[in-house]
């Protein structure tokens, strides 16, 4: 059902490997890899955070800052009736590439400092803290989403016959009770 968004899951994030695996073949330059590869890790981030999750799976998760500065994390899941073939095939890929993708990254942690290329060191630290974010954010999801998070938020999932007042309101009202920590 969604075919683009599970591709966009999987490119970035299969980009950046192969792109830090063998961007010394193509470029002599360290800091145009290091870029390239932050901007793919920073693209994965986004669009996993803010997409693929939202329409593989039904969930999202966010930090949000309330007036007096605290910092409150909201975790949702939208409840699916039933999946079809097609969803659990995406669904299972957008969990497989969620969990697989950090392990790398972690394998790339060690090998690069035994290997002792240091330089590289900073980039896969932030290819796992990215990666691991994702993941942390949508385990939470998913095991709250079966407790009490699993309401109707925002305007993703208000109907669209319901005004835009009225709708802002109800999200407001949901949002309060759903899954702050």
């Amino acid at each position: 059902r969604h075919p683009l968004a599970t591709f966009f899951h999987l490119f970035f994030r299969v980009s950046a490997i192969v792109t830090y695996l063998f961007c010394d073949w193509f470029s002599n330059s360290f800091v145009a890899c290091f870029v390239t590869i932050l901007l793919l890790l920073s693209f994965d981030f986004w669009s996993v955070k803010n997409v693929t999750g939202r329409l593989l799976v039904g969930l999202r998760w966010w930090n949000q800052i309330d007036e007096d500065g605290k910092s409150h994390w909201v975790f949702e899941a939208r409840r699916v009736p039933t999946l079809a073939a097609s969803t659990e095939a995406e669904a299972r890929i957008f969990w497989l590439g969620l969990i697989i993708c950090p392990v790398i990254w972690t394998v790339f942690f060690f090998s690069t400092l035994f290997s002792l290329k240091l330089k590289w060191l900073a980039l896969v630290i932030a290819g796992i803290s990215l990666q691991t974010a994702n993941l942390y954010g949508y385990i939470h999801c998913k095991l709250g989403g079966q407790k009490s998070i699993s309401r109707v938020t925002s305007r993703f999932f208000v109907p669209a016959d319901v005004p835009k007042r009225q709708a802002r309101r109800i999200s407001e009202d949901l949002t309060e009770g759903c899954g702050k920590t």
